[in-house]
């Protein structure tokens, strides 16, 4: 997850407190009342006094982070490419597995030292998964053996299907092994869950 932090939040005449989550793509906030703002249909975003004020054609949702403010104003205006919030860097050996995003695969051959697609290949430090339904997390323990051990598998599943949920991920990944460390959206469909094996076992 990009940053996360408890506020107040005021829109609409409304106020509430809650946890309020700043994703790749959106902006959310979870209280009395639930908000999700888009980037794109962001129209201005400001700091001031520690209140971050986010503008759009819904009206103005005001969230009382304090210091932070600021720093959420930069990241919402300024927000990363997705290769670079799932940490592929120049050198890196990545493999692709179920993971169907032409946007992606061009940016990551672009920027991977090698890919693989469709096959997990040996010390890879990073791997894509991309998964459909709940038993075929029970891959996890084979691929963990084919990543570097300071190297990380991403789970890629469609958002909002019932039968597979973020929770199913993080219990299959405890199964294995594995902790969660952090969450993007993948892109407009798609969620991404990133895995590394404990501290302790590497």
């Amino acid at each position: 997850m990009g940053l996360e932090a408890r506020c107040t939040v005021r829109f609409k005449r409304r106020a509430s407190e809650g946890v309020a989550q700043l994703e790749t793509e959106e902006l959310r906030f979870r209280g009395d009342f639930r908000l999700d703002i888009p980037f794109a249909s962001v129209q201005s975003v400001t700091a001031a006094a520690g209140t971050l004020r986010v503008a759009t054609d819904a009206g103005v949702a005001a969230f009382e982070l304090g210091k932070a403010a600021e720093t959420w104003a930069l990241k919402i205006r300024y927000p990363k490419p997705v290769i670079e919030k799932l940490g592929v860097k120049p050198g890196h050996v990545i493999s692709v597995l179920g993971v169907d995003d032409a946007s992606f695969l061009r940016e990551a051959k672009g920027r991977a030292a090698e890919v693989s697609i469709g096959r997990a290949k040996k010390d890879s430090d990073l791997i894509f998964f991309g998964v459909e339904k709940v038993p075929e997390l029970s891959r996890l323990a084979n691929l963990c053996e084919t990543m570097k051990k300071h190297g990380a598998i991403w789970v890629i599943w469609r958002k909002g299907v019932p039968a597979l949920r973020e929770d199913d991920v993080r219990g299959a990944a405890l199964r294995s092994g594995l902790v969660d460390v952090k969450v993007v959206a993948f892109s407009a469909t798609h969620s991404g869950l990133k895995l590394m094996i404990r501290k302790a076992d590497r």
